[in-house]
């Protein structure tokens, strides 16, 4: 065991230079090979483990401390270092070969005061003094005496644990003068980690403040009452003696994407989303309400967002824009005469004389029911596919009479009217061109039936193409029929001659229905 600074002890001459009993000189040389060793209790590890400063120096034959050299220190200066003595403090740990004998009654002797860990200086600790026993080699019989990067050294009573470029040099045949002996100093009378101050009262001793710790780097000095502690900065953990970050991503902290940082993480969202309010989960970010770049209409969704467009436009190739769709070029059916586009939309137009019937057909305006002709009174309005025709209300021609608006009589009196049909009423009627053929177009009636008479019906004029014939139906009745397809406009005046013979009497009579056909411009 040892005793501050290797002092000698209370016996004298060839007494022990730690007290107790006279040794043998082998021994006695053996046992001044010594390091200065400042005991330091660890508030931190609440064990009895101590922090042992070592004061590089080594007891010569003249009992002064000697510098004890490195070699990587040039000229060797006192530097202490911190190692880490396991077992219990100096005075209890025991060996079988020794027995704890009580202290024999000394007078006080000078000794140098011991001073406060605060000022850097060991202070002094009274450790009993027990009979010389053989010493044992802990660094052999203690399996892992020194821990992590430190090597062990024995000595005689105990260990060293220094680093391992450490060199232990035994100067026991140095010579030049001894050190001087420090002045004496008053005892510290405050606990350790205290000092007095001008009031003679205890005050901690800030270490951290005073860089009187020992923490790494890597490390927070938190002073405390009597001592300090060094801790690890918040998002570090402590891995043997150096703080290491801690990877916070490894555990999922955030819903997307992780970024460690030291001692911290930050969480990153994908595109479309944004930090919550615990900025680590995401929510979505409503595009629309923030000025999406949708040029007509904008859909938000879970991440992104859609631009739409309105009817009649389609989305561009970027996705945002909208490019007007003409509808006309699609199809020549939109429309019954004409397509007309538009911005967004397409229109059906007419042509003069008709009007638009829904949105896309065509219907003829009956201008002589609407008032919309400029017929005189002496003239009838004729209303056909696109247009309107004013003829005179008086049709006819000598020999013939009018007898009613549209029917005119020849007189059977008037020598004239002999080989000419004895009537010959006016109608009129419309069709659309490029009509499909073959088409019934009118009927023809005979309005007088006699008793053994036999009609026949027949196209008088106007046929000179064949464009029309005749279909009798009965003995009364007749279709004309369209054979070919007509082009409009075109008009026919077609005069449809039903003869009635009756062979008994030998009697035959004919009259005439004298048919204007308008063909329209359009297929409607």
């Amino acid at each position: 065991m040892f005793r501050d600074f290797g002092e000698p002890g209370p016996s004298s001459g060839n007494g022990g230079g730690y007290g107790g009993p006279a040794q043998h000189p082998a021994a006695a040389q053996a046992a001044q090979q010594k390091f200065h060793l400042v005991p330091s209790i660890n508030t931190m590890s609440g064990s009895q483990e101590l922090q042992w400063m070592v004061q590089p120096h080594f007891l010569g034959p003249s009992s002064y401390p000697r510098p004890l050299t490195y070699p990587q220190y040039s000229p060797p200066q006192p530097r202490p270092g911190v190692i880490r003595a396991l077992g219990p403090p100096p005075g209890i740990r025991r060996r079988p070969c020794e027995q704890a004998l009580p202290e024999p009654a000394e007078p006080p002797e000078p000794r140098a005061a011991g001073v406060s860990r605060a000022q850097g200086q060991p202070r002094r600790l009274a450790v009993p003094s027990r009979p010389l026993s053989a010493d044992v080699n802990e660094c052999l019989t203690i399996p892992e005496a020194c821990k992590g990067e430190m090597k062990c050294i024995n000595h005689y009573g105990g260990y060293l644990c220094l680093p391992r470029s450490a060199a232990v040099i035994n100067d026991l045949h140095g010579e030049g003068p001894p050190p001087p002996v420090p002045p004496a100093q008053h005892p510290n009378p405050c606990p350790p980690g205290y000092e007095p101050d001008d009031q003679e009262s205890c005050v901690d001793v800030d270490e951290c403040a005073q860089a009187l710790h020992d923490c790494r780097p890597s490390q927070d000095c938190h002073n405390l009452p009597g001592s300090y502690q060094c801790t690890c900065p918040d998002g570090y953990r402590k891995i043997g003696p150096e703080c290491v970050d801690i990877d916070e991503c490894r555990y999922r902290y955030c819903q997307h994407r992780c970024v460690n940082l030291p001692g911290s993480f930050r969480c990153q969202c994908e595109p479309g989303f944004q930090l919550g309010p615990n900025n680590r989960s995401c929510v979505d970010v409503n595009e629309c309400d923030m000025g999406a770049p949708c040029e007509q209409r904008c859909f938000n969704s879970y991440g992104t967002f859609l631009c739409r467009c309105h009817q009649g436009y389609e989305l561009h190739r970027d996705g945002f824009s909208c490019s007007d769709i003409d509808e006309c070029s699609y199809s020549s059916y939109l429309c019954q005469y004409r397509c007309v586009n538009e911005p967004g939309r397409f229109s059906c137009h007419c042509p003069q004389g008709y009007q638009l019937l829904a949105t896309r057909l065509c219907q003829d305006i009956d201008e002589c029911e609407t008032g919309a002709h400029q017929c005189s009174e002496a003239q009838t309005c004729v209303n056909f596919h696109g247009g309107y025709r004013c003829v005179d209300t008086n049709r006819c021609v000598e020999p013939y009479v009018q007898v009613s608006d549209n029917r005119c009589l020849c007189p059977a009196s008037n020598p004239l009217c002999r080989e000419q049909p004895s009537s010959i009423v006016h109608r009129y009627m419309t069709i659309t061109s490029e009509r499909s053929v073959p088409a019934d177009v009118f009927q023809i009636q005979a309005t007088s039936v006699y008793p053994g008479a036999y009609n026949a019906f027949q196209i008088r004029a106007g046929n000179s193409q064949g464009d029309f014939y005749i279909r009798q139906i009965n003995n009364v009745s007749a279709m004309l029929v369209l054979a070919r397809p007509v082009t409009g406009p075109r008009e026919y005046v077609l005069d449809l001659e039903m003869v009635t013979m009756n062979s008994l009497m030998s009697y035959r009579a004919s009259s005439v229905l004298r048919l204007t056909v308008f063909v329209g411009a359009y297929t409607f």
